[in-house]
């Protein structure tokens, strides 16, 4: 109930800042008895008040009604207001499905469980980016390539059961790409894949070309797509600059100035580079995670931004399979691309999840787990709907943001939770499986000591 951003988020509501700062005080075990109910109660209805979607706090009755009250919320004003977050996480995805129906944007999907595919198919993806960075002690993820397709097939199957269409474009988690990865994007289906320049820059590097000095031959190289040898696939590689703007520095200006400056970048950018066919800039970051640290949740910012993109007579908003198929009618063929070099948005390499004592540890325990996952599935003790729970609950264990809180370097709190979900998520496995979890799934595997931008769920490239 205190997780919200001080500045934007707690400060502006005075009654939810009065409440914080008591609770910081009785945040412990020994002081929390001192603690009425009503103190707790008012303390959990400001923080959803808090993160109330803005559109949302500025039209609907009971948010208003509950802000003026202030305090002493009722059981009644509780389950109105759960009610109403129910009510708009269930409008969520019928939403997103109305504006794709539209042609008002694409919805691209990401691997089922978020994994890191290069290292999921390969550990030594990891050491491309970084030669000299310790591995954990098994030399690959067993079974690897399976699970990496199993992530994108499952996720392709959601997505067109959600959605009503199979999706187009694969957003592959956090960027990560290699050329395994690559292959097994394009063999599930999709036209395209967004990841990032500081994926792109070294990969080009490795074939002999660097990024020119001069600022518009940079602009033209690029701001285009590319493929690999022998593949059909686009390969979209995210402008770093202006997503890290959005996502780090446009948060601490006046909207209307932010917006007027992205805007003048991309203009700059289309004179630069006028002429060539394929140009595009993309513009990619964690949709959800920038605007608790933007005034009002980035409402002028982003109203200001679209209202500028979407009037301006030199740029026009497009989505990457939208292009691909312009391109394609144009006869315009994205540029060869010799050499990937794996890596991911975050740095250029894949070093926020593997290389760290403590996430190599995960890694460790994960692989433990899966030769258990594979013996059992391979004695054919498990039914079908046993194997099914099994596999979901591996997906789980899978996924990338465990690595991403482990270490040091973290705040204590999120990597406390992280610690303790991902060894309970360990723990699941076994038992979907009908074994005893190994006695060693009780220890720590990383405490956080650090203070890091943003939180930590948020890195600059």
């Amino acid at each position: 109930l205190l997780r919200a951003q001080p500045e934007y988020v707690i400060a502006p509501r005075r009654e939810f800042a009065h409440l914080v700062a008591i609770a910081q005080h009785v945040n412990d075990a020994a002081r929390i008895g001192y603690v009425s109910d009503q103190f707790l109660h008012d303390l959990a209805v400001w923080y959803h008040l808090a993160w109330m979607g803005e559109s949302v706090r500025r039209s609907h009755p009971l948010v208003a009604r509950l802000e003026a009250k202030a305090r002493g919320f009722d059981a009644a004003d509780r389950r109105e207001l759960l009610g109403l977050v129910g009510e708009l996480l269930a409008g969520v995805l019928p939403r997103y499905r109305a504006l794709a129906d539209a042609g008002r944007c694409e919805l691209a999907t990401s691997p089922f469980a978020h994994p890191i595919l290069p290292l999921l198919i390969d550990f030594g993806a990891a050491r491309e980016g970084e030669p000299h960075a310790p591995h954990p002690r098994a030399s690959a993820y067993p079974g690897g390539a399976e699970r990496a397709a199993w992530h994108l097939q499952r996720a392709i199957e959601v997505h067109q059961r959600v959605f009503g269409r199979r999706p187009r474009t694969c957003w592959p988690s956090e960027g990560a790409i290699s050329e395994p990865v690559v292959a097994a994007i394009e063999a599930a289906g999709f036209d395209c894949l967004a990841s990032s320049v500081s994926v792109l820059a070294p990969s080009l590097a490795l074939s002999g070309r660097h990024i020119p000095d001069r600022q518009d031959e940079a602009e033209r190289l690029l701001n285009r797509p590319w493929r690999l040898p022998e593949s059909h696939l686009s390969c979209f590689f995210r402008h770093d600059g202006l997503s890290d703007l959005i996502g780090f520095t446009y948060g601490k200006w006046h909207g209307d100035d932010a917006a007027a400056h992205f805007i003048n970048e991309l203009v700059a950018m289309e004179k630069r580079t006028a002429g060539e066919p394929d140009r595009i800039v993309l513009v990619a970051l964690d949709g959800e995670n920038a605007w608790e640290h933007y005034p009002h949740n980035g409402w002028y910012f982003l109203n200001a931004l679209y209202r500028g993109l979407v009037d301006h007579p030199r740029l026009k908003l497009t989505t990457l399979s939208a292009f691909v198929d312009g391109q394609r009618a144009a006869g315009i063929t994205p540029a060869q691309l010799p050499r990937l070099r794996a890596g991911s948005w975050v740095y250029g390499t894949l070093s926020t999840w593997m290389g760290d004592p403590d996430k190599n540890r995960g890694w460790d325990l994960l692989v433990e787990a899966k030769h258990a996952y594979d013996e059992v599935v391979a004695s054919g003790r498990l039914n079908r709907e046993e194997l099914a729970r099994a596999q979901q609950q591996l997906a789980a264990c899978e996924a990338s943001d465990w690595y991403w809180w482990f270490g040091d370097y973290n705040p204590a709190e999120a990597v406390r939770d992280f610690d303790q979900l991902f060894r309970h998520q360990l723990t699941k496995l076994y038992q979907s499986l009908g074994l005893a979890p190994p006695a060693h799934l009780s220890r720590v595997i990383s405490e956080g000591h650090g203070h890091p931008e943003a939180g930590g769920v948020m890195r600059r490239s």
